[in-house]
């Protein structure tokens, strides 16, 4: 699975404006409300701050991953933003995040969803990609910094 499989470049938001953990989660959903991946915000929010409830998803590095599964959707979906200036996520480096890649799954799919969060897990491991994020002015620059390192690591 391809990153550039599950997220379009409408569905990034070059600067997320909250504030707070929850504020966030309604941004990235909201963009996915938006271009027609989610009929609605309200339960898709719901089921990512019960997720984050059994442990957050700011896995370090100014990186977090929330995720959740919906039985409403029939293929993996996500969205992205990036906050400059960071917020906390209550990350187990307990440093800001900056970089978030929002996930959700269909309700049957545990394969999918852990072959995306590896993906995006792998991607994210490099310390240039994640500065040449932070420093990116469009969010056309932000999905192909995505989409050039999402090729890298196919297969030939």
């Amino acid at each position: 699975m391809k990153i550039t499989d599950i997220l379009d470049a409408d569905s990034i938001v070059e600067e997320l404006t909250s504030r707070d953990k929850k504020g966030v989660l309604e941004e990235l959903v909201s963009v996915l409300v938006e271009h027609g991946r989610l009929a609605d915000k309200e339960r898709p929010v719901q089921v990512l701050l019960e997720r984050e409830r059994l442990g957050s998803t700011g896995i370090g590095d100014g990186i977090a991953i929330p995720h959740g599964k919906l039985k409403e959707i029939k293929k993996v979906i996500c969205s992205f933003g990036r906050k400059r200036e960071g917020i906390d996520f209550q990350s187990i480096d307990e440093k800001p995040s900056h970089l978030f890649f929002l996930l959700f799954a269909p309700q049957d799919s545990a394969g999918e969803h852990l072959q995306a969060l590896a993906r995006l897990s792998r991607l994210l491991k490099d310390v240039r990609l994640r500065k040449r994020l932070m420093e990116a002015t469009s969010k056309e620059e932000l999905y192909r910094l995505i989409a050039e390192e999402d090729k890298r690591y196919e297969l030939p």
